[in-house]
């Protein structure tokens, strides 16, 4: 950067020259997006749809448009604190600061631990091996837990890869839960349909990263794919939740910027 350059104008050059490129982390939001299917008597929350408003016809001749059908928590989606009793007192998704929703990204992938079993937990241990090799996590990062779990994002069954005991998908331990919520990251990303493992619900607190971390006033995002084109350490993630007042969370466009 040359003394007149500024540090905006130096990006802008590297994204013009393909020096730095912008990945999309964000699944295709359709109705066949699979969603979370809580058991009974819970109740669940919508797929997406779109009703046609007009579409060049006597209805509007000029303009086609829709409106939206769909939940705040539906296809790659933030968790706000207030969606978990433990932060319900916390920020809604259109009080979260935008300096939280950028920052470094960090990646830490457990594929082929995950390919071995899909019940794989991230423990404390994991975090403190990765920070032996790579660094600390830097402040304000969002930790990014790459499974290869995108792979499914289109089809339900495997997506939620459930018998009769509940969803098989891989998350995080009560004790790993806990260290991230200590830690000075910002937020949590994942491949699968939510931030907790799929036999979650039978931890103690249950589902213990949401309890954890968004009680911590951290985030969550799911869903992401296109983790497998993201370095270890050293690229940006850009998270773009609707400002929903109240919200509890929000369907999110989700980025990173990587230096090639």
């Amino acid at each position: 950067m040359t003394s007149t350059e500024t540090a905006i104008e130096t990006l802008l050059t590297a994204l013009g020259s393909g020096d730095v490129e912008i990945i999309d982390l964000t699944s295709p939001l359709a109705p066949e997006t699979p969603i979370l299917q809580l058991p009974p008597p819970f109740a669940n929350t919508i797929a997406m749809s779109l009703e046609k408003v007009s579409d060049f016809d006597d209805d509007g001749p000029f303009w086609g448009w829709n409106n939206i059908h769909t939940g705040e928590h539906t296809g790659t989606h933030l968790d706000a604190p207030v969606h978990w009793a433990s932060g319900r007192d916390g920020k809604s998704v259109d009080r979260i600061e935008p300096a939280r929703l950028v920052g470094p990204a960090v990646v830490m992938d457990f594929t082929a631990e995950v390919e071995a079993n899909p019940d794989f937990l991230l423990e404390p241990e994991h975090f403190e091996a990765w920070q032996a090799e790579h660094g600390a996590f830097p402040e304000g990062a969002w930790l990014l837990f790459r499974t290869g779990w995108s792979r499914y994002n289109m089809d339900a069954a495997a997506f939620a890869n459930a018998d009769d005991s509940g969803p098989h998908t891989p998350g995080v331990s009560v004790a790993g839960a806990e260290w991230l919520a200590a830690s000075g990251i910002s937020g949590f990303g994942v491949e699968t349909v939510g931030i907790d493992a799929g036999q979650a619900g039978a931890m103690e607190p249950p589902f213990p990263v949401h309890y954890h971390l968004l009680g911590a006033d951290k985030y969550g995002i799911t869903s992401l794919q296109n983790l497998d084109r993201l370095p270890s350490t050293g690229a940006m993630i850009v998270v773009s939740p609707l400002p929903i007042v109240g919200g509890t969370g929000s369907p999110s466009r989700v980025f990173a910027l990587v230096a090639k």
